[in-house]
C-alpha cells in the first residue's frame, strides 16, 4: 500500500509540476500583449500600446505577485469596475491555490529523488515520473478534444467549477475586462498551453524512459541536467 501511495504521489506531482512549469510563461506581460494585439483589443478598448503594456504589467503583477487590488487606471479612470475587480480577486485566489499544489509536488520529487538510493527506488521513482507525464499527456489529449469541439461549453464548464455562479459573466460591449481578454485570446491561448504542456510531458516521458534503461544513474543528477 505504501508503494502504491508513494507511485500515485510521484505521478500526480509529476503532472502538477509540468503543468505548473508549462503554464507560466503564458503569464510573462510580453506573451500578453502579443497576444492581445492579434486579436485587436486595441481596437476594442481604444487603448494605445503604451496603456496596453502598463495595464497588462498591472494586472499580472496583481495576479501573480499581490502587489494590488486590481486598480490599474488610464488617465486618472480605473481600467476595471468592482464587478470585475472582485472577479479578478477570486482569479488570484484559484491561481494561488493551483501554485501552491504545484509548489507542494516540486517538494515532492524533491524528496523522492533524494531518497531514491537504490537500483529499485530509482526505478519505481522513474516510473511514478513516466506514469505522471503519461497520465497529464492522455487527460491533455481528451480534454483538448472537447475543447477544440465545444471551447464554449468548456470555458463555461470551468468556471463553474471555480467561481460563484454569475461572477463571471460580462459584457463585451461595456466591460474592459472581456475586452481586454476576449474569447479569441483565451482559445488561442489555451491551444497554445495545451501544445507546449503537451511538448513537455512527451519529453518527459522519453527522458523517464531512458532513466529507466539505466537505473545505475543518479535521478538529482538526471533531473538537474534535462
Amino acid at each position: 500500500m505504501a508503494t502504491s501511495l508513494g507511485a500515485w504521489l510521484v505521478a500526480s506531482a509529476t503532472a502538477l509540476v509540468i503543468l505548473g512549469a508549462s503554464i507560466a510563461p503564458f503569464l510573462a506581460p510580453a506573451y500578453i500583449r502579443l497576444e492581445q494585439d492579434r486579436v485587436g483589443v486595441g481596437a476594442l478598448t481604444g487603448y494605445v500600446p503604451g496603456e496596453l503594456d502598463a495595464i497588462a504589467g498591472s494586472l499580472i503583477g496583481d495576479l501573480v505577485l499581490w502587489r494590488g487590488d486590481f486598480d490599474v487606471a488610464v488617465g486618472g479612470a480605473p481600467v476595471l469596475n468592482d464587478r470585475e475587480r472582485s472577479h479578478m480577486r477570486d482569479v488570484r485566489g484559484v491561481f494561488a491555490g493551483f501554485f501552491a499544489l504545484v509548489a507542494f509536488g516540486a517538494v515532492v520529487l524533491l524528496v523522492a529523488a533524494r531518497r531514491a538510493t537504490g537500483t529499485e527506488a530509482r526505478l519505481a521513482l522513474w516510473r511514478g515520473v513516466s506514469g505522471g507525464a503519461r497520465g497529464l499527456a492522455i487527460g491533455l489529449a481528451i480534454v483538448g478534444a472537447i475543447t477544440v469541439l465545444a471551447f464554449d461549453a468548456a470555458f463555461e464548464v470551468f468556471h463553474r467549477l471555480f467561481f460563484s455562479s454569475g461572477s463571471y459573466t460580462f459584457d463585451p460591449a461595456t466591460d474592459r475586462l472581456v475586452q481586454l481578454f476576449p474569447v479569441t485570446f483565451w482559445s488561442e491561448t489555451a491551444m497554445a498551453v495545451g501544445v507546449v504542456t503537451l511538448v513537455v510531458a512527451l519529453v518527459t516521458m522519453w527522458r523517464a524512459r531512458r532513466s529507466t534503461a539505466s537505473p545505475n544513474v543518479n535521478p538529482i543528477l538526471t533531473t538537474s541536467r534535462a
